[in-house]
């Protein structure tokens, strides 16, 4: 087992602690995760059933009955257009291509699920965990196998065409039916899945290859967008990614890779009519060149704000700062199958040569949140509160180094500049603490994505709790059938693959905890990569815009979280 010594906790919050500092707690953490003034509050159609109880016993949802409050508000009023500065823009607009933090920021307010996390309903909003009716206006568990659902019958495409249960069919078939290479992740979600059937237009069946215990948060989250059928086999694959209808508020106008995307509202959209009149993303790079947009008028809203420029735009005029704690960690992520990184002792000793606790006192301000190994608060009774944080212990890292037999040729720690809030700046901090341990460690800011794979050491990552539960975060970025294992890591202990998927496959909560703790005991003994933290989003706008960010990087458009005064 790699040793965990014991680390005095000088600057170290919770996440629990940090929501609860959006209210209530003082000096640099009130300055940067006060809501300078009330975001909308999402009215709920339903009464929704909590996401635990949706995945532990048959559940039937009922329908819709109205729309939220500020829908009806915002149709009286005229629309305006909300434009918006992003650090960068996925290179399609295939919803299961791109999962990532810029792909899932503009694929949400284009496609639906059948079933609906409801962020808004939550103790803090952007934080809900109840699963509610969308497409589908009820579901039932007929077994521990089986799964129905039944759709709304007003549901239309961005071409007009109505969404029916062959729609949903060909959506989970196109992922798990010889499955392209470029579907491979997102299939991954959806492995559990051994049968899919229409019943008839409006009902469809889901059957799992065993007990999943998360199956409804799967299908509610990453990977469940649905798409066409007709459509996407008129244009194929390439077409559709580039072009690409959904049933989502609002529909794709123009898409200019790396440079812009524009959307317009679907009129007919069956959750209320949206409140944009247009919704524009504009690339803009670089932190100070967004801010000066957003001042100048240029943009309404942007993204990935850090934590020194939230003091200079909470002190201009007509601006408001918004922040969350995001259900998602910074990690890095090493190639163990390069020469220099073979040795796990290596890697442990980076690992150990990192001092987070430092990292987010000075770069973050104390906005981040340290983590005791790869776990989110948000997995509930499957957290592990006793787990230490993982440990700096940088006389552990030298004597690693030495004992792995290390030449001292470089190792590259690739970035891919301006992707991730403070990623240069911890890059270029990290690489010196691992020089002070005796590695000669450089930065490379490139995205490592760019590099052939044999040329690739380090690079940062990030990974979501796309479910709040270990399966969607920790599983399914480190896991068999993962890009992880594919090409970056083979685990030598069997025991991490055959602990994880024994606990996707029984509803057994004792065990589940079990298996995932000595899944973590093994990942951190043969140092694949390792946790940084989890961040703090900011996001600045003008104060005409009333919206509420969530803990993913998810912009939800939808007319219940999307409200432009005057």
């Amino acid at each position: 087992m790699v040793n965990r010594p014991t680390h005095n906790a000088r600057c170290c919050f919770t996440r629990r602690q940090i929501v609860a500092g959006l209210t209530v707690l003082p000096g640099a953490l009130l300055l940067a995760c006060n809501t300078s003034e009330s975001t909308p509050t999402a009215t709920p159609a339903t009464t929704p059933a909590s996401a635990g109880q949706a995945a532990a016993q048959p559940t039937s949802m009922p329908s819709p009955t109205a729309a939220p409050a500020s829908v009806a508000t915002a149709t009286a009023v005229p629309r305006r257009e909300l434009r918006i500065g992003v650090q960068g823009l996925p290179p399609n607009l295939d919803p299961h291509q791109q999962l990532s933090n810029v792909g899932t920021r503009v694929t949400y307010s284009i496609f639906d699920y059948l079933i609906r996390r409801d962020f808004l309903s939550g103790p803090q909003p952007g934080i809900g965990f109840a699963l509610v009716p969308w497409v589908a206006k009820e579901w039932k568990r007929i077994d521990d196998l089986t799964v129905e659902f039944t759709l709304r019958d007003d549901v239309t495409f961005h071409d007009g065409s109505m969404l029916t249960a062959e729609d949903v069919v060909f959506t989970f078939e196109r992922l798990l039916k010889n499955t392209p290479d470029k579907l491979r992740e997102a299939a991954n979600y959806f492995k559990t899945v051994a049968e899919i059937s229409a019943l008839d237009r409006n009902r469809v069946r889901f059957v799992t290859q065993s007990p999943d215990p998360v199956f409804e948060k799967r299908i509610s989250s990453w990977g469940g967008w649905l798409i066409p059928k007709a459509y996407y086999e008129r244009v194929g694959m390439d077409g559709f990614a580039r072009a690409p209808i959904g049933t989502g508020p609002y529909r794709v106008a123009e898409f200019v890779t790396d440079e812009r995307l524009v959307l317009e509202p679907h009129e007919t959209y069956f959750g209320g009519r949206p409140t944009a009149s247009r919704i524009v993303f504009q690339v803009i790079p670089e932190i100070q060149a967004r801010v000066a947009a957003l001042l100048s008028g240029e943009v309404d809203l942007i993204t990935n704000v850090p934590p020194d420029q939230v003091p200079v735009l909470q002190r201009s005029q007509g601006i408001v700062i918004r922040s969350i704690p995001l259900a998602n960690c910074h990690v890095l992520r090493y190639n163990c199958n390069h020469p220099l990184l073979k040795d796990k002792r290596l890697r442990q000793a980076l690992n150990f040569g990192i001092d987070r606790e430092l990292l987010i006192k000075t770069l973050w301000n104390g906005q981040a949140v340290r983590m005791r190994s790869h776990q989110f608060e948000d997995y509930g009774p499957l957290y592990n509160a006793q787990r230490p944080y993982t440990p700096y212990d940088p006389d552990r890292a030298r004597q690693l180094v030495r004992q792995s037999g290390y030449d001292g040729s470089a190792i590259r720690y690739n970035n891919k500049p301006g992707y991730y809030t403070l990623g240069n700046e911890a890059a270029q901090a990290i690489v010196e603490m691992w020089r002070q341990i005796g590695v000669n460690a450089e930065v490379q800011l490139i995205d490592w994505a760019d590099l052939p794979k044999e040329e690739r050491m380090v690079g940062s990552w990030s990974n979501s709790n796309y479910l709040a539960d270990p399966e969607g975060a920790f599983w399914l970025r480190w896991g068999p059938g993962t890009a992880t294992q594919r090409d970056w890591w083979k685990p030598e202990n069997p025991r991490f693959n055959e602990l994880g998927e024994q606990q996707r496959q029984t509803l057994d909560q004792q065990f589940r905890t079990r298996a995932f703790q000595d899944a973590l005991d093994i990942w951190e003994e043969e140092a694949p990569g390792t946790v940084l933290w989890i961040p703090i989003e900011h996001y600045a706008m003008r104060d005409f815009v009333k919206w509420t960010p969530y803990s993913f990087f998810y912009m939800d458009l939808r007319p219940d979280n999307l409200l432009l005064a005057g």
